[in-house]
């Protein structure tokens, strides 16, 4: 964790900005950008921008302990996928009713979220393109990993996950995980992910819904649209 000078990255579109350019190499494989929300938006939009790719929304949720909301034991993600920590699940004795619950729960919310974001619309197609997975930074990396594997499921050509920063023993589990990762920073102390940005204000769902109606519009004035 960086203690003195100024935290790297001005506030999560200065971050997509620069992980756009190291992402460039992938603009002539028809990429597909998808955003975890809600603060991963704002980084997927500048990365959409700059590859004249379709940005679009992954949601994912986090399966919290019991009584302990902020300590995952798995996730769910967007296709009713679920990726649980067996070993945690056993170490702490948490009863399978409570999975099932906590479960059941967090899908409704994952499937609510998309209804806000997306409307009606209709989910890219990925088939044989490049997917880039796209976050404002990972910490345990539980919500993206579920978002990986539901993402794997609709048969992309290869995926690609982008995030300004990771902690190093979470990127060690990506890299085998996805087909590449890219990331800016990799510390080994990561604190917190707003610790990395001057600016971390919380991302609203309004400001999510209008990044994505704006990359529609872009997008459409290329002569194409994100399910084409």
């Amino acid at each position: 964790m960086r203690i003195f000078g100024f935290p790297p990255f001005k506030d999560r579109r200065d971050a997509g900005r620069r992980l756009a350019g190291k992402l460039s190499r992938f603009k002539d494989e028809r990429p597909v950008v998808f955003a975890l929300p809600r603060g991963g938006v704002p980084v997927g939009y500048e990365i959409s921008r700059a590859l004249g790719a379709p940005l679009d929304v992954f949601v994912s949720r986090k399966l919290g302990a019991p009584g302990q909301p902020e300590f995952g034991i798995g996730a769910v993600a967007t296709g009713g996928v679920r990726v649980l920590n067996e070993e945690v699940v056993r170490r702490l004795g948490i009863p399978d009713d409570y999975v099932e619950y906590i479960t059941e729960r967090e899908t409704a919310e994952v499937e609510r979220r998309l209804r806000y974001f997306k409307g009606d619309r209709p989910e890219p197609d990925v088939g044989g393109r490049t997917a880039i997975l796209v976050d404002d930074g990972l910490a345990t990396g539980v919500t993206a990993r579920a978002a990986v594997e539901a993402l794997r499921r609709r048969g992309p050509a290869r995926i690609v996950l982008a995030v300004p920063v990771c902690a190093a023993q979470t990127a060690e589990y990506f890299r085998s995980g996805v087909d590449e990762l890219v990331c800016l920073e990799f510390p080994t102390n990561l604190g917190a992910i707003g610790f990395w940005y001057r600016n971390f204000d919380q991302t609203s769902d309004e400001e999510v819904v209008e990044l994505l109606e704006r990359a529609r519009n872009e997008w459409g004035e290329r002569g194409g649209t994100a399910s084409s």
